[in-house]
């Protein structure tokens, strides 16, 4: 057996063994989990992020060949339609393959990586690399099991792309022209957001080339077929043209005319859009402002979304290293291991992209970590072997290099064992939406917060206002104003809304509906549109669906977050006061005194709260309980009604509300914790603890 046959061998083992590794490791969710019947739902998990339930009503509605007009189902993404496929050609569950495919896709990675470590003749590095990459903090998390997104190979793929560039850089190979071009496209076909990682490819190689390689024909043929391979055309055609370009490069005539035919991709380029989405994204992560303002029109303002993303946010420097490498001190050589690396073989110069986007997390927020961790996962790898090589000799080298690779992977899996997130909705919730699906028409709206726009849709087969990409201010401003605001202006804000958002769609325009609201009602002035719904003289729309409000429990959580969109004078921008909500769950009796935490405590004797260094009586005491019929009971007690300050206490959830009369009369408040629904506007459909749907009537 010759010595290429032992490494190729060699590198099969350590891809095999390193993806088994990674499959194990996020196999331990699954058995900590494994008898909570609360996940489970039909007896299969339910998968844990919520956008996986976007790509699981477009695959659901492939395969049934149903969708109706409008309903955003994502039946054209490639995640979707990668779903149906294996939903057809496996002998699985589609709740098992939407499960599952996180854990196999996303294991991928150590491919690219053991192969990078090959083109190095250190397939050692390659493989403790492709352990640590697979099971990173940052990177488990976006891609362990029932985390089904994008993110299973949006670090795969990009990672393939490394290696393919690096291997033409090496070898010069014409395969590696056409591989790359081809991973370009497959990339953008999965991701269409992956352009900007595309673009700092090519823009590293021109500059590489620029500087040591001016006249390197190969370096230019490369660039022509990846600037192909990225214009914003159709995927047909953009393949049309690598396949057709690479041929003619083949060809020893076409030698003398490379320069042109750059030149040429270059001109394609720029005319389809060039470097427009780059900035797009640029504006929306890093250059992002709490308040967005339309461009015509009224020049209404909204809150920007953006503002209340977690993964959009700064994060600390402890949480930034640790979501790359899994410990300061790991990430610290890391970058070191980088740096020698890259001084060792230039060529891995080329990574900088995939480093430099994984540090944009430190003003783009933690969702960009995840691109840093498989090149710095090489950076450590390099680090821990070339110690191991200085061992004397090849015992002390590979205990040393076994040590060393436990002490890297240690923190991460333990963060693995503690990282018990729950699935996105529980049984109990789930019930309440498939029993609405049997209740609701497809083409009836339910009203709820973007967070459960996309669960709702799949498991209700509803359309929805809001879901993880519809969310910007104008669209989350009604929604927020419908479930903060009293029931009278709710009910007549979701019938607006809903019939706005259908002639919307008809008539093909933006989702400015509050403008259009405020115009077509005779107004100029947005704040006397708001005013009109609390009066008679008000106009709606004609009926043209139902509309049901799902009001779940678990919203309790974030609502200071919901009434935000629309604490804000939409003429000019300015934030209006926020009502005064504060929920506790951690509180102690001490007798004489609640302690609620944060300054916040209820005087039992006095019937006052203290909130900070302030004492306020309390204007109404209540308190909810369910009877034995499960039915809610409330008993309340008028105190103080000169005070603007209520508490209630939800006995059966643990909870304490201190809240003032703005959140205390907010739809949200009324229907699902005291269940004091005005008769006239909306009737009971669905009653449980976990959730409550109701069904607007006007």
């Amino acid at each position: 057996m010759n010595n290429t046959t032992a490494q190729t061998q060699l590198t099969i083992t350590y891809i095999f063994i390193a993806f088994l590794f990674s499959v194990a490791i996020r196999m331990i969710w699954f058995y900590q989990f494994s008898g909570y019947d609360q996940f489970y739902f039909n007896g299969q998990f339910m998968i844990n992020t919520n956008d996986g339930y976007a790509w699981a009503e477009g695959a659901r509605d492939i395969l049934s060949g149903v969708s109706q007009p409008n309903d955003l189902s994502k039946i054209q993404s490639s995640t979707a339609q990668l779903t149906a496929i294996f939903a057809k050609i496996l002998p699985f569950s589609f709740e098992s393959i939407i499960l599952f495919m996180p854990v196999f896709l996303s294991s991928l990675i150590v491919i690219p990586l053991v192969l990078i470590g090959r083109s190095f003749n250190n397939l050692e590095m390659g493989f403790i690399a492709a352990l640590l990459a697979s099971i990173t903090w940052s990177y488990y998390n976006r891609t362990m099991i029932g985390y089904y997104d994008t993110d299973m190979l949006n670090i795969v793929l990009p990672t393939f792309l490394l290696w393919s560039i690096i291997w033409a850089m090496r070898t010069r190979e014409d395969k590696y022209l056409l591989i790359t071009a081809l991973e370009i496209l497959f990339y953008r076909w999965w991701y269409p957001e992956s352009y900007a990682l595309e673009f700092s490819f090519f823009a590293l190689i021109l500059l590489y080339t620029l500087v040591f390689e001016r006249k390197n024909l190969y370096n230019y043929k490369l660039m022509t077929l990846m600037l192909l391979a990225m214009p914003m055309l159709d995927e047909l055609i953009r393949l049309v043209m690598v396949v057709g370009v690479f041929f003619a490069f083949k060809q020893e005539k076409m030698q003398k005319y490379i320069y042109y035919v750059f030149a040429v991709a270059v001109l394609i380029f720029l005319a389809t859009g060039g470097i427009n989405p780059i900035w797009g994204k640029l504006k929306s992560y890093v250059f992002k402002s709490s308040v967005s303002a339309a461009k015509d029109g009224l020049n209404l303002h909204f809150f920007n979304v953006m503002q209340t993303v977690r993964e959009a946010g700064h994060i600390p420097f402890e949480t930034f290293a640790n979501r790359i490498s899994g410990s300061i001190a790991t990430f610290v050589l890391s970058i070191i291991g980088f740096i020698y690396l890259a001084y060792r073989h230039k060529v891995m110069l080329f990574a900088l992209p995939m480093i430099g986007l994984g540090f944009l997390a430190s003003v783009g927020g933690l969702r960009f970590t995840v691109y840093a961790v498989p090149v710095l996962a090489l950076g450590i790898a390099f680090l821990i072997v070339e110690i191991a090589n200085k061992m004397p000799d090849k015992k002390f080298r590979y205990l040393s290099m076994i040590l060393l690779s436990a002490a890297v992977l240690y923190p991460n899996i333990m963060h693995v064992v503690s990282y018990k997130v729950p699935t996105v909705f529980m049984k109990d919730e789930v019930k309440v939406l498939d029993k609405l699906k049997h209740i609701a028409d497809r083409e009836d709206y339910v009203v709820a917060w973007w967070d459960y726009g996309y669960p709702i849709r799949y498991y209700a087969d509803v359309k929805t206002l809001t879901d993880g990409a519809k969310h910007y201010g104008s669209v989350n401003f009604p929604v927020s104003f419908i479930l903060t605001h009293p029931q009278e202006e709710a009910a007549k804000m979701a019938r607006f809304d809903v019939e706005y958002t259908e002639k919307n769609f008809k008539e093909k325009r933006p989702f400015r509906n509050i403008e259009l609201m405020t115009v077509d009602a005779g107004f100029d002035d947005t704040n006397d549109f708001l005013l009109s719904l609390q009066t008679d003289d008000v106009k709606l729309p004609k009926k043209t669906r139902d509309i049901y409000l799902y009001l779940p429990f678990k919203m309790l959580n974030i609502y200071p977050t919901v009434s935000a969109f629309s604490n804000i004078d939409l003429m000019n921008g300015n934030k209006t006061k926020a009502p005064f909500f504060y929920m506790s769950r951690s509180f102690k009796d001490t007798g004489e005194t609640i302690k609620l935490g944060r300054g916040i405590s209820i005087d039992k004797k006095t019937q006052t709260v203290q909130i900070g260094q302030n004492k306020v009586p309390m204007r109404r005491f209540v308190r909810t309980y369910y009877d034995k019929n499960m039915k809610l009971r409330k008993d309340e007690q008028m105190l103080d009604f000169s005070s603007p300050i209520s508490v209630i206490y939800m006995s059966n959830y643990g909870t304490f509300l201190v809240l003032d009369e703005e959140a205390y009369n907010s739809l949200y408040i009324q229907l699902f914790v005291l269940e004091n629904y005005n008769k006239n506007l909306f009737d009971k459909v669905i009653m449980t603890p976990k959730a409550k749907v109701y069904k607007l009537k006007i």
